[in-house]
């Protein structure tokens, strides 16, 4: 496609597989602070239920109902109590161990280092991600994903999240590109698809699961291989 110059890409779920490094970091989390010990016998359990308390968190954070603070210690707290263990320190505890462990994690998904390979002889390459600022570098040069990004634009830099369509002009100027010659590449049905259509930005839905969501972008693939048929 001739006409493209700059692509964004989400970073969570599209290229660093966050689930598999989430919950290899729990895992570690759970040993090194004896879990089954203070009253939590199942491993397992402890992930799924720790889950649950973070999706249902992260949804009013995106919806600036909460503050990162709050979640990134009361996700922890809700997990704990749970278990009938209520122990704040704990949680405060797990809360800060989570975010210095798991962004060291380097599990991507398949192809992700040739897609970019790829794209970078012909496309300037950047990030735009909704995650915490002190934790996405960190997964990038961690990853090996640092060299092939010239812009990581995260939201909490900017002051809007995805799908705000303000954090994706602050990525247009700050990459000086503009939306005719841009692409958004992404997971999220929401946020990267349908924030970019409110950007005025071109889209590649990565749709992995093959979710039916009513979206319609302007390419969608089942993997990052497919990228190379579009691009």
């Amino acid at each position: 496609m001739g006409k493209y110059k700059h692509i964004f890409f989400d970073l969570d779920r599209t290229l660093w597989d966050f689930e598999q490094n989430a919950t290899d970091a729990l895992i570690e989390m759970y040993v090194e602070e004896k879990l089954k010990s203070a009253g939590i016998p199942d491993q397992d359990k402890f992930i799924r239920i720790y889950r649950l308390f973070n999706r249902e968190l992260w949804q009013q954070f995106k919806e600036n109902e909460i503050t990162k603070d709050y979640l990134k210690t009361e996700r922890f707290y809700r997990t704990l109590k749970h278990f009938g263990v209520e122990d704040y320190e704990l949680a405060g505890r797990l809360g800060r161990q989570y975010l210095t462990i798991s962004p060291t994690k380097k599990k991507l998904f398949p192809y992700s280092i040739e897609i970019l390979e790829y794209l970078r002889k012909k496309y300037q390459l950047h990030i735009i991600t909704n995650g915490f600022k002190e934790v996405q570098f960190v997964k990038l040069e961690h990853s090996g994903l640092s060299p092939f990004f010239n812009e990581v634009i995260t939201s909490e830099a900017v002051g809007y999240k995805k799908p705000d369509s303000r954090i994706f002009d602050f990525a247009l100027e700050k990459a000086n590109a503009s939306k005719n010659e841009s692409i958004m590449i992404g997971d999220d049905a929401e946020a990267d698809i349908k924030g970019a259509q409110n950007a005025g930005i071109d889209q590649v839905y990565v749709n992995f699961h093959h979710s039916v969501n009513g979206v319609k972008p302007t390419f969608e693939v089942n993997s990052l291989e497919e990228i190379e048929k579009i691009l």
